[in-house]
């Protein structure tokens, strides 16, 4: 991806708070997720984005996650391992009225329970929205 290219994805970044060197995983990346995403995320922290199955300690958590993946409560707890003291975790749903969408009531039910806050919502790309998750300052190490 040029940089030119990635531009389109300059607000999303600065949404995120990507930045230079981070470590950012991703997981739940499927067919249906925007590779735009990821490879604009790439070119600004200079490293690839890793997968699932990475040991890296990661600044960042972008999880695809729909409807049918299964318990989201059990995938926020699962993207707690991975993350540095304060990481943050972006959650990204399919947007209203795309298959998979999960409600923002089902979104702040399942953060609660996971111990996390939702610090904010945005347009992440054209069928993705974006829910930023932090744990409260009182649960991180």
């Amino acid at each position: 991806m040029s940089a030119t290219a990635a531009a389109d994805y300059a607000g999303v970044i600065t949404r995120l708070g990507v930045e230079k060197d981070m470590l950012v995983q991703q997981v739940g990346f499927d067919l249906d997720c925007d590779a735009g995403l990821t490879a604009a995320i790439s070119l600004v922290t200079g490293t690839s984005v890793l997968d699932e199955d990475t040991d890296e300690v990661v600044d960042i958590v972008l999880l695809w996650w729909r409807d049918d993946d299964g318990d989201l409560t059990d995938g926020l707890v699962d993207s707690l391992h991975p993350l540095a003291d304060n990481g943050v975790i972006v959650l990204l749903t399919p947007k209203p009225g795309r298959p998979g969408h999960i409600g923002p009531s089902d979104i702040a039910e399942a953060s609660k329970t996971a111990g996390l806050q939702q610090t904010s919502a945005f347009n992440a790309t054209s069928d993705w929205q974006g829910t930023r998750l932090v744990a409260p300052k009182s649960a991180r190490r």
